[in-house]
């Protein structure tokens, strides 16, 4: 890492695709951009000196106003399903590729802008983005990854000294995105749509060379991209599903085909369970509900299957064959990625028959009592075997204790069958059911006091919270309570 100037070793593979894949431009320059946070440990991943970042350079090339050197600046283009209607023209409306580096593991990441400006693929938007959305993205995307939940990162946070304009005038930010790679299902539609398979090919073949090279081996290459990446989606929403994270616009050009949780919009993480559960403003009918998002999940994987048609066989019934067989395969693997995360969530260790329907129990007397879902299982990570002054606490959460009770005791019994000891058993309960998550009225409040009084003290508390949110941190009860009644947020918004 130099310590004189600020360098990145760029290698940029997408920006040496067909010109037919993205727009070449440089971001909008800003009128008096400003630092609001650094990820410091995340620029070292990407061997970026944190400090230098920070620097009066650094902030302007993380505003746009100066291109780094080996950067190659692009919009990609892409299409998509928008609550199940056919768009073929998206695209990064307001975000711009810098270019790819190598990080300390050796992995390629996307080094994007958002908000910086209009694109020709902005769609009449203003290519910017407002400082509430772009310090949730911050805040969701940082405590995903802190949860062990594949997702983008955020690398950077400026302000922009410009205003945008949507319901109403808010100050301007820019957010720098990390990402193993910016493809979505999506982007594979804006080809297959066109009929242009020259595209789709060399499309197909970059992804599995970036992301899946294991594919290559395989004696059809482009069904086992299909495979893979079926696979990690399964991981992925079994884990959204049980950590109660609500994405909002499961859209396909926000489904990436990394397996990386992607496009933090309305997104949120759920207080009282109810599988009903829907925060987007925008989603009316509960498209993306919570209970929906395995199958929205299927349906986006089905819709990318069909690009790969062409590619699976030159015999379109042979190909259409497989590739259902594989998006069938989604179910088996999501339900049994689920289980396996449920049963660690209830503190077994070896699987029975039943244990799925202990889980479900659980979840049904939780909905009827109205009662906050990561709390829950936080404080069910506390109980012993046999009943102590700990079960207390699990019962001031539910109005009928005695449903409680029946489920405790039938729990119990269950762990009776493992021969694990209380202090082993609840060690790695409290290691996959957090003490913190971003509540959305904490969200809120966060994003209120940087706007209304400039004030980043709540956001850079909660990051730092976050980087541990399995630990129990007795100073920070603010952030780990569930909302008042007068604290409930009900609708989250896009900001776009």
């Amino acid at each position: 890492m130099s310590t004189n100037s600020l360098s990145f070793e760029f290698d940029n593979s997408y920006a040496r695709l067909p010109e037919n894949f993205f727009c070449r431009l440089r971001p909008t320059p800003v009128h008096f951009p400003k630092l609001i946070r650094i990820n410091k440990n995340l620029a070292m991943e990407l061997k970026i000196d944190p400090d230098l970042l920070s620097s009066e350079e650094g902030v302007k090339i993380l505003a746009g106003n100066k291109i780094p050197t080996g950067a190659d600046p692009l919009a990609m283009a892409y299409a998509g399903h928008q609550f199940g209607n056919w768009v073929p023209q998206l695209g990064d409306g307001r975000a711009i590729l810098l270019g790819e580096l190598i990080d300390i593991n050796g992995i390629r990441r996307d080094l994007q802008l958002k908000g910086c400006g209009i694109t020709p693929f902005s769609r009449m938007g203003d290519g910017r983005a407002a400082v509430g959305p772009i310090i949730r993205e911050f805040m969701v995307s940082e405590a995903m990854n802190a949860l062990n939940i594949d997702s983008t990162r955020s690398l950077a946070a400026i302000s922009t000294g410009n205003f945008v304009v949507r319901e109403n005038i808010h100050p301007g930010a820019i957010l720098t995105r990390v990402a193993k790679s910016h493809v979505r299902v999506g982007t594979f539609q804006f080809f297959a749509s066109r009929g242009d398979i020259p595209a789709l090919q060399s499309l197909a073949d970059y992804v599995i060379s970036r992301l899946y090279p294991i594919a290559k081996k395989s004696e059809n290459p482009y069904l086992s991209l299909l495979n893979l990446v079926i696979e990690k989606q399964a991981r992925l929403i079994a884990k959204w599903q049980l950590i109660g994270f609500i994405h909002g616009v499961m859209n396909t050009d926000n489904m990436s085909i990394s397996g990386e949780t992607i496009d933090f919009g309305p997104c949120a993480f759920m207080d009282f369970f109810h599988p009903d559960t829907v925060y987007s403003s925008i989603d009316e009918l509960g498209r993306y509900a919570y209970k929906n998002q395995p199958y929205i999940a299927q349906w986006n994987l089905a819709c990318f299957a069909e690009t790969l048609l062409p590619l699976i066989s030159s015999n379109e019934e042979k190909a259409t064959k497989l590739a259902q067989e594989s998006v069938n395969s989604f179910t088996d693997l999501f339900d049994a990625e689920y289980l396996a995360h449920f049963r660690k969530k209830l503190g077994l260790f070896e699987e029975d028959k039943d244990d799925l329907n202990l889980g479900t129990a659980l979840l049904e007397c939780m909905q009827q009592n109205k009662t906050d879902f990561t709390l829950t299982f936080r404080y069910l990570s506390c109980l012993k075997r046999k009943r102590t002054e700990y079960d207390t606490v699990l019962h001031q959460l539910f109005e009928n204790k005695s449903s409680l009770d029946v489920w405790l005791a039938r729990w119990r019994k269950r762990l009776d069958l493992e021969q694990v000891s209380d202090s082993r058993r609840i060690k790695a309960m409290q290691s996959v059911n957090p003490a913190f998550i971003p509540r959305n009225h904490m969200i809120e409040t966060i994003i209120e006091s940087a706007i209304d009084n400039g004030d980043f003290t709540l956001f850079n508390n909660f990051l730092c919270i976050m980087e541990t949110p399995y630990n129990d941190q007795l100073a920070h009860d603010r952030f780990f309570q569930p909302p008042r009644p007068d604290e409930i947020i009900k609708a989250t918004f896009c900001g776009t």
